[in-house]
């Protein structure tokens, strides 16, 4: 058995429960939207969308969808 893996395993597992430590800083996600599947993007605080909402609008649930999800995890931009 190796108990250096199950040690470390044991530690991801705290890791994962406590998810102040993690900051995300870029990443891309394809969403599957109700019509389509759009590609959200996230870079150093600036979130991006292919869909025509967030064209307009410079928000879309597709990116406070993920907000959501990353709570904590992410830098939120301030609403203007």
């Amino acid at each position: 058995m190796d108990y250096g893996m199950i040690s470390k395993l044991e530690k991801a597992r705290r890791y994962s429960q406590e998810r102040e430590r993690f900051k995300f800083h870029a990443f891309t996600v394809t969403v599957d939207g109700n019509n389509n599947p759009h590609s959200v993007q996230y870079n150093n605080g600036i979130w991006t969308c292919d869909c025509d909402f967030y064209h307009s609008r410079g928000r879309c649930s597709h990116t406070m969808a993920l907000e959501f999800i990353l709570e904590g995890m992410i830098e939120i931009p301030e609403e203007v």
